[in-house]
């Protein structure tokens, strides 16, 4: 399997699965469009990183199921939180959060390379949600928070799976969307596309 992405959690959801990973982080322009709603937005970002990453590494893909994600924090304004590039704009980010509750959405796209005809690819994309609420957090927490290291590389400058469990007063839908892999829901989609190859319409060349 590979995987468009660097993301370590993503690749531990994965191998906790019995997957054996090759690792083909895509690089894309990730400006969000006029307008364009949260989750379209990051399930754009997925299908991008996914057919970027089967164009660039198309040997390595060659008989593999590729996938590729991309996860984003934001509010009900539309206003979206991606990883903090520094100590300030983590500050920032965690006080908009506080005491109130955020959607995280992760954008999937699963590409499956060559069976049964060598050269076509099937095609399959999905976006999950989960609503998180956080706690009150005082700028003395925010403050210890962010001198873990842990905002830095993580969609809304914080990690569910780590300390950042401490900011977190409950969730409603699946934990591991807001760890940045909606493992469940993708292997169903895994399953789906694999029964339906037989079908020339799911092909792009």
């Amino acid at each position: 399997m590979i995987l468009a992405s660097a993301s370590p959690r993503r690749a531990e959801l994965l191998r906790a699965e019995g997957f054996q990973i090759e690792v083909h982080p895509a690089h894309i322009d990730e400006s969000r469009h006029a307008y364009e709603p949260p989750v379209a937005y990051v399930e754009r970002l997925a299908v991008e990183k996914a057919k970027t990453a089967h164009r660039d590494n198309r040997e390595a893909a060659a008989g593999q199921t590729l996938i590729a994600a991309d996860t984003i924090v934001w509010t009900d304004d539309g206003t979206t939180f991606g990883k903090p590039e520094n100590a300030d704009e983590a500050r920032r980010m965690l006080r908009r959060l506080s005491g109130t509750r955020h959607h995280v959405s992760t954008g999937v796209c699963l590409l499956v390379d060559g069976n049964p005809m060598p050269g076509c690819v099937a095609e399959s994309s999905f976006y999950e949600t989960t609503d998180v609420d956080f706690f009150e957090l005082s700028d003395e927490e925010i403050a210890w928070y962010i001198s873990t290291g842990e905002p830095f590389d993580k969609a809304g400058g914080y990690g569910i799976q780590g300390r950042g469990r401490r900011l977190v007063r409950g969730i409603q839908g699946d934990f591991y969307n807001v760890v940045g892999l909606p493992i469940a829901q993708l292997l169903r989609q895994i399953k789906r596309v694999q029964q339906s190859l037989e079908d020339p319409s799911r092909f792009w060349f």
